[in-house]
């Protein structure tokens, strides 16, 4: 599943659309970039001047945070009216969300929540993934949850709810490797077994970033923040599931205390390291 190069990107942040769009056009930028199309449902301004100016350049990715998939009710259906119109102007290499909700109702959370591993959430989800593959006429990929805990009825394991969804829907996977050690501290998961067991044909992007640990008493609790370096276990992570998966697209996401341009490129360029020495290995 394809359009975004198995190179190193980035996603793209306002503080950063000058230098971006100058290395891009010195051809010494990310690759590719990803950004959040919901920063970007309005009609006009000078967020899709830059987003436009770079995608002119690189390909982009959209990553969406809204559709809220698992909203007992159904996806946010002006939300993917929305999403899909961003597509139709931008024609993106690649569209992602996640596996959550995040509405209930008329009320939207700022968050992206988890859902039970069920027979039942399983069905309602693959419906949802269907209905917007049907609008956008387009494959998309579901990112594996970073999760702050584990549903007793669950009826899966997270990767087998997560391979049922895509059989059933033809949607693939982005494997975020800090959400896996987010969720190993957590909850328990292996991040190594969940590697060695996913299907190199489903892994359509692969994201990296930091997270944070907070100590309550003697229990630790992971916090997905994007908003420290990746750490040297995600580096690890990734080489291991770039030799399961083979070359992919590989993201470095850092949503908060956003880093100068010169940090979040030599991390990039880091990515691009570890994809030439697996493409080099397999040759």
């Amino acid at each position: 599943m394809g359009g975004l190069p198995a190179r190193g990107g980035c996603g793209l942040k306002s503080e950063h659309f000058s230098e971006v769009l100058e290395a891009a056009g010195l051809g010494a930028g990310p690759a590719w970039v990803e950004v959040h199309p919901q920063n970007y449902m309005t009609d006009g301004g000078p967020m899709h001047h830059w987003l436009a100016a770079i995608r002119d350049l690189v390909p982009v990715s959209f990553h969406s945070v809204g559709l809220s998939l698992g909203d007992p009710a159904g996806c946010d259906r002006g939300e993917l009216e929305r999403l899909a119109n961003l597509c139709e102007r931008y024609q993106p290499a690649m569209v992602s969300d996640h596996l959550s909700w995040s509405s209930l109702a008329d009320e939207r959370i700022p968050d992206l929540l988890p859902l039970p591993m069920t027979a039942a959430t399983l069905a309602h989800v693959a419906g949802e993934v269907s209905r917007v593959q049907d609008r956008l006429a387009r494959p998309i990929l579901i990112e594996n949850p970073s999760r702050m805990l584990a549903f007793a009825a669950d009826d899966y394991e997270e990767l087998d709810f997560l391979t049922k969804l895509c059989c059933r829907t033809g949607c693939g996977l982005l494997v975020d490797v800090n959400n896996l050690l987010v969720s190993a501290i957590n909850i328990g998961l292996s991040p190594l077994s969940w590697i060695n067991a996913v299907d190199p044909d489903l892994v359509g992007e692969i994201h990296v970033a930091g997270h944070s640990v907070e100590k309550h008493g003697s229990a630790r609790i992971a916090i997905d923040d994007h908003g420290s370096p990746v750490s040297e276990a995600c580096w690890d992570l990734l080489a291991r599931l770039l030799v399961r998966s083979g070359p992919r697209p590989v993201l470095v996401e850092r949503d908060n205390q956003v880093p100068v341009y010169a940090e979040l490129a030599a991390e990039v360029a880091r990515a691009d390291g570890l994809l030439a020495q697996e493409m080099a290995d397999a040759a």
